[in-house]
């Protein structure tokens, strides 16, 4: 029986969790961004690590990993006690409160440095938001601010004055 691309994922996810002495229970959810391995364990926080960082360290091997194997493999995602679900839930209540503010003050506000995908869902919250919009700055770091601002405060663009 061949292994599918996801059942490699957790297979790869275990085999590296227990070289470095980590006992987890790892489920395969289905998820909006796709699949997702949902780690339970009674070391949470070392896995996890402070911000995440170390969940997105292991969810970026694991997806080399698989991809090497599985080229044609979909990303899979790896959580740890639904640590990133509750993240996004706070970060979504956070873009909330920001947009109010920015919106009833009329100044704009700079979030906290974000990773990527986390910048993506502050975008896709504002996206359709009738009166504030979301601007992320040039460059090639890993984390980035995202600037809230009013639609009416738009900057002119490069060789407009």
């Amino acid at each position: 029986m061949r292994m599918t691309p996801v059942d490699a994922a957790k297979k790869i996810l275990d085999t590296l969790l227990g070289h470095l002495g980590f006992h987890v229970n790892i489920e395969i959810e289905d998820s909006e961004e796709g699949p997702c391995l949902q780690m339970t364990t009674t070391e949470a926080e070392f896995i996890v690590g402070k911000e995440g960082e170390r969940l997105d360290d292991l969810q970026y091997l694991v997806n080399r990993v698989l991809k090497k194997h599985f080229p044609k493999a979909a990303r899979v995602r790896v959580d740890c006690q639904h640590f990133r679900a509750i993240q996004e839930d706070k970060l979504s209540e956070e873009v909330r409160g920001v947009a109010e503010r920015v919106k009833s003050t009329g100044k704009t506000f700079t979030m906290r440095p974000l990773n990527a995908y986390y910048r993506r869902l502050v975008h896709n919250a504002l996206i359709d938001h009738p009166e504030v919009e979301s601007v992320s700055p040039e460059g090639e770091e890993r984390l980035k601010r995202i600037i809230i601002r009013p639609k009416s405060a738009t900057t002119p663009q490069e060789g407009e004055a």
